[in-house]
Parts: structure tokens; C-alpha cells; sequence
């Protein structure tokens, strides 16, 4: 395995805009920023989703250096996004299923599985209408979700499959792993049980390496949380857990990221570095005839390419997401974990404030609510772990007291 330390010819980040020391953040600043993090990251991508970096130049006459309107005036019927209202500070779906995700949290206040999104997920997203910031109205979120996420209600609800087996046959994509800092969340500091309750949760939604990336970035938010974590030992513990194609697409992507001073720069070498084990293609909105398919050998581009851009930035938040969000194709996924990974890092202060409120006010979302909410369900969590934990140690010690 290769072992990667902070890039020697990554330079610091500007001074106004350091990262606070890690030790000295508590796990709500850390869950605060991540959440936070995560969605500012989901907005600033939105706009430019699909499209390559020479595109996103032409378009904005220039890299994007914050929140942009829509790429297209006319949004409500333009192709290929009509209806939706993508820029101007809206969430998209990565954020919709964050947050659904939490309120699952709310309701479950201990660890999740598979039966979890059957039981609680898929009910939310059929039977509750919230404000869609992309529709600019209320709806059912099952309304917005793409069409790998309708995938679980079709098979959960409709289809009353084994919620451990729901994910076998969707598209292999992000959909599963752009979601999943939540789990990171409640296991924090702790990546490998992050990981497990990750891939466990995901069987229902994602097979192959889309359950994988799910496990690896939950692992990698937990990671974050860490005291003392700096993106490469957040890198470090997704290469000792990821598996297959996707742990070698990481290592492909991290050691290129490795080798830059900017993002800018890397931009070619990142997507080369991550194209064989891509399976989308070059023409992301004309993917391959191979394209989502079950595999060991491939990976999703979004998680390797967001480590590799919070390596480049060194774990600046203004770097690590603007690096990302200019590297199209999916940015908005890209950016979403990323953001949570850098907001994870640095706590609320990371994450620029004109930008979060700016993307609350125009969400209409309360940001910070679901932080509170699933910070006291993780003290909740751990105080569980704990009493299971003396239990088992006491009872493994009367099992073998006479030893």
C-alpha cells in the first residue's frame, strides 16, 4: 500500500482562510461544518453538473469562483435539466437525501441498516412533501430524487424485496455514497464502524463499487473527525479500508494529487488519472455501453476525485470545493463530499459564511437544524455503544475468568 504524508509541494493555504487547528474542535463544530459544508459545496456544483472545465470556462468567462445562476436563463424548459432551477444557491438532490438521511437519525437514535431505509427512508421520501429549492415549490422528494434513488421505492415499497438485496441491479453510481456522511457522522473517530454500518445501509440502494465508495466515504468523514486528521491520514485510512477497484482508483487519483501545487493544474492529470477506472466515459452525458455496471475493477469518479481535491487544497475549504466544482462532470457530487470532508476538518468556520447563508436563504433550509439534531442523536449513539460495549466486556470476562 502506498503511504501517502501531506505532498511536499502542496503549499499552505492562504492565511486568511487556514483551517482552525483540528485537536481543538468538538464534534458538533466538526458535524456543524461538515453538514454545512457538504451542502454549500452541493450548491456551488449544481449549476455547472455535466459539463467539462473548457465548457464551465466558456460559459462563465472563467473559472467559478462562488455561487452562479443557472446555466440556462430559461431553466424550466431547457434541456437536458428542465425543470430544474440548478444555481443561485440551490441544493440538489445530495443534499435532499442528506438530510432524509438524518431525519432517519431522528427517528431510529441508534445505529442503521438496510431495514432502515425500507422501514423509515422510503416512507419519508413517498409521503411527506417538503420545499424542493430546484422546483422553487413543495413536493414529495421522491419528485426531485434521480432516478437511481426511485430505485429503492420501487423495490422497498412496491416490490417488498430483502431490503439487504434492494441495491442489486440499480445503476452503480454515487447515489448511495453522496449521502452517507451522516453515518461518518454518528461513528466519528471511529472509520472502520463507519464503513460497516455504511455498507450495510447501502446494500438496500447500491451494489458493487457504489456500495464500496458509500463504505469508504462514511470512513473517510469519521476519519476526518479524528483529532489531529489532515486529509492525508483521512486518505491513508480510505486506502486501508477501500477494496478493489475503487481503493486502486483513489491511490491512482491520490498520487497525481500528490504531484500539484494547485487545483487548477490538475485538472487533466486527476481525470486521467481516474478514466480506467471510470466507467461512465469521456462524454458524461452520453456514458458507455458498460457504463454502471457491477464491477471489481471500476470505481465511481466522484469519491477519488474529491479526495484527491482535498489533498490538493490541503484541506481549505475555499480550495478543496471551488477545485472540484471546476472539474465538472459530476461536480456536484464531487463537491458535496469534498465539502463535508473539508467541513469535517476545519469545523462551521471553514465553510465560508456568506456563502452558507446565502445558500440557506436561497433553499429555504435551515441548515444548521439538522446539526443540532444529529449531534445529540450521535452523544445518543455512543452512549448505547458504550453500555453494549462494558456489557460484552464484562460478559467475555466471566466467560474466561478461568483462564
Amino acid at each position: 500500500m502506498t503511504t501517502l504524508s501531506t505532498p511536499p509541494t502542496a503549499p499552505p493555504p492562504p492565511a486568511q482562510a487556514a483551517a482552525p487547528p483540528t485537536t481543538a474542535l468538538p464534534l458538533d463544530d466538526r458535524i456543524t461544518g461538515c453538514l454545512i459544508g457538504a451542502a454549500v459545496g452541493d450548491a456551488l456544483g449544481g449549476p455547472v453538473e455535466g459539463y467539462s472545465p473548457a465548457q464551465i470556462v466558456e460559459r462563465h468567462g472563467g473559472r467559478v469562483t462562488g455561487i452562479v445562476g443557472p446555466w440556462h436563463e430559461d431553466w424550466r424548459t431547457a434541456r437536458p435539466l428542465a425543470p430544474y432551477h440548478k444555481g443561485d444557491g440551490h441544493v440538489t438532490d445530495d443534499t435532499l437525501m442528506t438530510q432524509a438521511l438524518i431525519r432517519v437519525y431522528e427517528r431510529v437514535r441508534d445505529h442503521l441498516d438496510a431495514y432502515a431505509v425500507a422501514d423509515h427512508l422510503v416512507p419519508d421520501l413517498i409521503s411527506t412533501p417538503r420545499w424542493i429549492p430546484e422546483l422553487e415549490a413543495e413536493a414529495l422528494p421522491l419528485q426531485r430524487i434521480f432516478l437511481a434513488e426511485k430505485w429503492i421505492v420501487t423495490r422497498l415499497h412496491y416490490g417488498h424485496v430483502d431490503p439487504r438485496e434492494a441495491g442489486t441491479g440499480n445503476i452503480v453510481n454515487c447515489g448511495a455514497a453522496m449521502y452517507m456522511a451522516p453515518v461518518g457522522l454518528v461513528n466519528a473517530a471511529h472509520p472502520a464502524a463507519a464503513y460497516a454500518e455504511a455498507i450495510d445501509l447501502a446494500g438496500a440502494h447500491q451494489s458493487s463499487y457504489g456500495r464500496e465508495a458509500a463504505g469508504v466515504f462514511a470512513a473517510a468523514v469519521a476519519a476526518a473527525c479524528l483529532p489531529g486528521a489532515t486529509p492525508a491520514t483521512v486518505v491513508e485510512t480510505c486506502l486501508a479500508l477501500a477494496k478493489d477497484g475503487t481503493r486502486a482508483a483513489i491511490e491512482a487519483v491520490c498520487e497525481v494529487a500528490a504531484r500539484h501545487r494547485d487545483t487548477e493544474s490538475a485538472l487533466r492529470g486527476l481525470r486521467d488519472a481516474v478514466a480506467p477506472f471510470d466507467t461512465v466515459g469521456p462524454a458524461y452525458r452520453s456514458p458507455s455501453l458498460g457504463a454502471r455496471r457491477p464491477s471489481r475493477l471500476h470505481s465511481i469518479e466522484e469519491l477519488p476525485i474529491a479526495l484527491g481535491m482535498m489533498l490538493i487544497g490541503a484541506g481549505d475549504y475555499r480550495r478543496t470545493v471551488l477545485g472540484s466544482v471546476n472539474y465538472g462532470r459530476d461536480c456536484d457530487s464531487i463537491a458535496t463530499m469534498s465539502g463535508a470532508l473539508a467541513g469535517a476538518l476545519g469545523g462551521e468556520r471553514a465553510v465560508p459564511d456568506d456563502w452558507a447563508k446565502r445558500v440557506a436563504e436561497a433553499s429555504r433550509l435551515d441548515l444548521h437544524a439538522p446539526a443540532r439534531a444529529l449531534t445529540e442523536v450521535a452523544y445518543e449513539i455512543f452512549r448505547r455503544d458504550t453500555e453494549r460495549r462494558r456489557a460484552h466486556e464484562g460478559a467475555f470476562a466471566r466467560l474466561t475468568e478461568a483462564r
